[in-house]
């Protein structure tokens, strides 16, 4: 049985070539939190996820660093049951990146987000953002549901896919 691109693109990303990714990743920590890439890294996660290869579909690489979500501690001016700090993470690094590419964007709608990889300091996203002002994306019956004002902010309000499985709502 023959297979498509999107296929072996998909096979490729299972097991990834650890020298490439490593050079990648090295490049991308000298690089800015945020980057705008011309074309998504992974095709066929982004395609899956909504992306389309046309105007008005933004991708943003984001890079998080891990760990240290713990609060600093209070010095003083609390009872002792209150002293102390969060313990966990709340929300997952998807949202977190998510959340940060809509305050940063706030012209952009994001979409949807996948991981690219982690090293020992950072993790690595691709958000696909949408931008609802665009007459193309308005006239396409598949994604013009963006352009709704009631769909503005989506990131923050904890309505991405990522976002609705941390709060409990997704299996």
């Amino acid at each position: 049985m023959t297979h498509g691109a999107y296929h072996y693109i998909r096979e490729a990303w299972k097991k990834p070539n650890a020298a490439t990714l490593r050079e990648r990743m090295v490049q991308w920590r000298k690089e800015g939190t945020f980057t705008k890439v011309e074309k998504p890294l992974r095709l066929d996660r982004a395609r899956g996820l909504g992306y389309k290869a046309k105007v008005g579909f933004v991708v943003i690489r984001v890079k998080l660093v891990r760990g240290g979500h713990k609060r600093t501690r209070p010095k003083k001016a609390r009872r002792s049951k209150r002293m102390h700090t969060r313990k966990t993470l709340e929300v997952s690094y998807k949202v977190i990146a998510e959340s940060r590419v809509a305050k940063r964007y706030p012209n952009l709608e994001v979409l949807n987000s996948y991981k690219l990889g982690k090293d020992g300091i950072h993790y690595f996203f691709e958000v696909i953002c949408v931008d609802p002002s665009k007459p193309e994306i308005k006239n396409d019956s598949t994604i013009n549901w963006i352009c709704d004002p009631k769909n503005r902010k989506r990131a923050l309000r904890g309505l991405t896919s990522a976002a609705t499985k941390s709060r409990g709502l997704k299996a």
